[in-house]
């Protein structure tokens, strides 16, 4: 008799492959993924489906939004642009983990969630889903207050997990 497979197994099932996968980067480009491990992973095939290139320019984000993978033309073999708002041109450190988060939606398209990206990265840089969920939160309130300084939450708000309490990333 053949199994039914539910759409809550397609999701833990794709849960559990970004994870290998993002170990697997760690292991590859790790322990520290700096711009330059993050420049040869975007090279890598195996990890990022499609051609990818950064460009610091905000003009193709969201307000708020601190990076978006846009495909260059049709097809997604013609590569994509990773948009990265230009806050963090001087903070390059931060660029990796805020890429990582976009790649799960360039190489998963609309079956991949915020779950996925936050199981990817955390997993990519060797950090808990909740130390990689704070430091993505930490960037995208930091390009919120950059844009409208009464949008940076208090401190304490991001003691809690599952919550960064500001505006910048979605979750206040």
């Amino acid at each position: 008799m053949a199994t039914q497979l539910t759409a809550a197994d397609a999701k833990q099932s794709l849960t559990a492959h970004v994870e290998s996968k993002g170990i697997e980067v760690f292991v590859k480009f790790g322990p520290r993924l700096g711009w330059g491990e993050l420049q040869r992973l975007l090279a890598d095939r195996v990890y990022v489906r499609y051609p990818c290139e950064i460009v610091f320019d905000a003009a193709q984000l969201l307000p708020g939004e601190f990076a978006s993978p846009v495909q260059n033309g049709e097809r997604p073999e013609d590569g994509f642009t990773m948009f990265v708002h230009p806050l963090f041109m001087v903070q390059l450190d931060r660029v990796p983990a805020l890429v990582l988060y976009q790649l799960t939606a360039l190489n998963y398209g609309e079956f991949a969630s915020a779950d996925e990206a936050e199981t990817f990265g955390a997993a990519a840089l060797g950090l808990t889903r909740d130390e990689y969920y704070v430091l993505v939160c930490d960037a995208a309130d930091q390009l919120a207050a950059a844009l409208d300084p009464s949008l940076m939450p208090e401190p304490a708000e991001h003691a809690h997990a599952g919550g960064c309490g500001g505006s910048g990333c979605g979750c206040g």
